[in-house]
Parts: C-alpha cells; sequence; structure tokens
C-alpha cells in the first residue's frame, strides 16, 4: 500500500458521517403541498331553520356544512361535506409547500465526517462486509483519467480484481411496493467509487457500468463515500487524486 495523506488516518464516526449524510438529503428534498381548494370544492349549506340556512347553536345539532343530496318539498337532505371530519373533506393541517426541510451541519463536522469516511475506505473488514472484494485497499491505480471507453474502464477495473464486485453489480431486482409504479421499478447494488483529480473522459466511459460512479477528489462528500451512511465503500483512486489530496490538505 503506498504512503496516505494523513486524511486516511481519521478516526470512523459512523455518528457524525451519518448527520453530514442527512444534511445531504435533507437540501435535495423537494417542496410539497396540497391544493389550498383541496376538499372546498363544494356546494354547502348550514342546517335549515326557519326557511333560512343559518345555523341552530344550542340546539344539540353538528355544525358541519352540508351538502344537499335530496330535496322533498321543504325538507333538504345532505351530508357532511368540506370539514375534517367528513368524507371526501379537507385535511385539518395538509402539508405546507413552505416548510423547510433543510438540516444545517457546521462545516468543522462536515469536513470531519468526509476525513471519517475516507478513513473507512482503508478499513478492509468494513470494505469486505459491503463489497466482493478482498484486496487491499484503498486501491490506486495510475493513469486511471485517460481512460476514455467504457469496455476499457472495465478492463481496469478487472486487473484491480473487481470481476466479481462488477458482476454482482450487474445484478437488478424488482423493487417492493409501490414504488416500481413511479418510475424505480429496479433496485440495483451499490459498486466501486473511482475518484480521481481531472476529468478527461473517464465520467462519461462509467456512465454504462451499472454501480461504478466516478467523483473529482475535491468534490467528495458523505453521501458518495458512505452511500445509506454507512462507511466502508469500496474506493479506486487514481495517484494523482491522491498526491491532490496530500499537496492541497483537502477537507483539513
Amino acid at each position: 500500500m503506498a504512503d496516505l495523506p494523513t486524511q486516511f488516518e481519521e478516526r470512523v464516526r459512523p455518528d457524525i458521517i451519518k448527520r453530514a449524510f442527512l444534511s445531504i438529503k435533507s437540501k435535495k428534498r423537494q417542496p410539497y403541498g396540497s391544493d389550498p381548494e383541496a376538499g372546498n370544492k363544494h356546494v354547502t349549506y348550514w342546517k335549515k331553520r326557519n326557511n333560512a340556512y343559518r345555523g341552530q347553536k344550542g340546539r344539540g345539532q353538528s355544525r358541519t356544512p352540508r351538502k344537499i343530496m335530496l330535496r322533498r318539498g321543504s325538507q333538504i337532505f345532505g351530508r357532511g361535506a368540506e370539514s375534517p371530519n367528513t368524507k371526501g373533506g379537507r385535511r385539518a393541517h395538509g402539508p405546507k409547500p413552505e416548510k423547510e426541510f433543510d438540516e444545517e451541519i457546521n462545516d468543522k463536522e462536515r469536513r470531519k465526517a468526509i476525513r471519517s469516511a475516507i478513513t473507512a475506505t482503508a478499513d478492509q473488514e468494513l470494505v469486505s462486509e459491503k463489497h466482493a472484494y478482498d484486496g487491499e485497499v484503498p486501491v490506486i491505480e495510475d493513469g486511471l483519467e485517460t481512460v476514455e471507453k467504457t469496455q476499457e474502464l472495465k478492463e481496469v477495473l478487472e486487473d484491480l480484481g473487481l470481476e466479481e464486485e462488477l458482476e454482482r453489480c450487474s445484478e437488478k431486482k424488482i423493487r417492493a411496493g409501490k414504488g416500481k409504479n413511479r418510475g424505480r421499478k429496479y433496485r440495483r447494488k451499490t459498486g466501486p467509487l473511482v475518484v480521481i483529480a481531472e476529468d478527461e473522459g473517464v465520467a462519461q466511459a462509467a456512465n454504462n457500468l451499472a454501480g461504478v460512479d466516478v467523483s473529482l477528489v475535491d468534490h467528495l462528500n458523505a453521501e458518495k463515500l458512505a452511500p445509506g451512511s454507512e462507511p466502508g465503500r469500496l474506493v479506486v483512486w487514481s495517484e494523482k487524486a491522491v498526491e491532490k489530496l496530500k499537496d492541497e490538505e483537502l477537507y483539513r
């Protein structure tokens, strides 16, 4: 194993990694809310009294708004509507689009989480639990940035001993639940992360390799290094990326 920079010497802290991960996910949540008119699109009345539509307070009668269902002479029969306690009525406290989901995290804590996740990539026990790879970690390869073809990148990864890992990521299964009807029918495994110093085509080459992600070394975060907030992702580092991590003291 090559000499590693000091970012690989941080203590693995799953709690801080999870905080940083949830902070990233919270900023990706899309605001949502109910239609202001939802459940209120009815012509309603309140109990009839003396041929006038007005309430009868204090007479033991519900004040629930009602919509006309049947007329029999001067008698009007209706069922409840609009009120939260009625069928098809509005929600009492529906979701509001102005709600803020962002969870903030201190910069020092965020950088510590990244260093902790980087250290976890060098822990062979953690990596082998999640990936089909038992070799030396981290995996460092020279010339990764110049790879431009998918087949060439696949051969490079297989030469590093990741053939079984790529095969594991190529499998997909049908998602359980309603998600299969909402544009995400299949689930795939998360594979190796390729970390580079400069993108000279390798990012596009990895697009057709299932489970393989590419990131610049100065764009790393807790979500990329610890998917699902679980540290120990298999990372393939380019030699230039490790040098840049050491020379510029990133995430210190």
